[in-house]
């Protein structure tokens, strides 16, 4: 059972086993999310990145991850070389890296919105074909314990939870205050509800309160009886 958690902040900051970057075919890490990534974990990502290029748009490669704390990069080809990209586009890269994630054994991948800025693809439709996408190949990644979406800004993260309920893929929670009156993060769990209350072992392990990454303060965390998800409350805005 997989989750997928809203995030606010910079993707740098979280502690995961891999995160995804948007690209073009020759794979350079000028684009969006990437810049960050490079100038945090250094220009090697990117000649390492390049060295495999081109890739089709659609697809996704693994690269090592520097001085990040992240084992390894993704690099999903979401972009064509004038930095504009489709619905098709976004589909295959986020499905890709998915993909790719499984094929690392990675259990929490985070990812941030594709081709929602430079790529020209409006932000609702972003939201709505990225989520489509993981929720559809999560079934084919049981090693992915979770995805989070890492999602700058407030009109990013509004429009990618409201998508979260107007699609129905997750079983939606209310949302706890974020920290400082910050936004909230969302931890909707995919499949069949716990039917243990708060301190399942289902809302443990999704929460990551039993591993290294992120432990939750329990006090920030509140569990939906009725459907056994959990919520918790997440970064302020950066």
């Amino acid at each position: 059972m997989s989750g997928i958690r809203l995030w606010n902040g910079d993707i740098c900051d979280l502690q995961v086993d891999a995160m995804v970057v948007p690209s073009t075919p020759m794979l350079w890490m000028t684009s969006g999310a990437a810049v960050g990534v490079k100038q945090r974990g250094g220009h090697g990502i990117e000649f390492e990145a390049v060295a495999k290029a081109p890739q089709p748009i659609g697809s996704a490669v693994a690269t090592g991850a520097g001085a990040l704390t992240c084992r390894y990069v993704i690099h999903a080809v979401s972009l064509g070389p004038d930095r504009r990209t489709s619905a098709a586009g976004i589909d295959g890269a986020t499905r890709s890296a998915l993909r790719v994630a499984e094929s690392l054994q990675a259990h929490v991948l985070a990812l941030p919105a594709l081709g929602s800025q430079l790529g020209g693809v409006p932000l609702a439709e972003c939201a709505r074909i990225m989520m489509r996408a993981i929720h559809e190949t999560l079934a084919e990644c049981p090693s992915l314990d979770e995805v989070v979406l890492a999602l700058r800004g407030t009109l990013t993260y509004a429009t990618f939870q409201a998508e979260l309920g107007r699609q129905r893929l997750l079983r939606a929670v209310p949302v706890v205050p974020g920290a400082n009156g910050g936004p909230a993060d969302i931890l909707a769990v995919l499949g069949a509800a716990p039917e243990a209350g708060p301190e399942s072992e289902a809302g443990t392990e999704r929460t990551g309160q039993s591993s290294d990454r992120q432990p939750s303060d329990p006090a920030r965390v509140a569990v939906d009886p009725a459907v056994g998800s959990t919520a918790r409350s997440g970064e302020p805005d950066r």
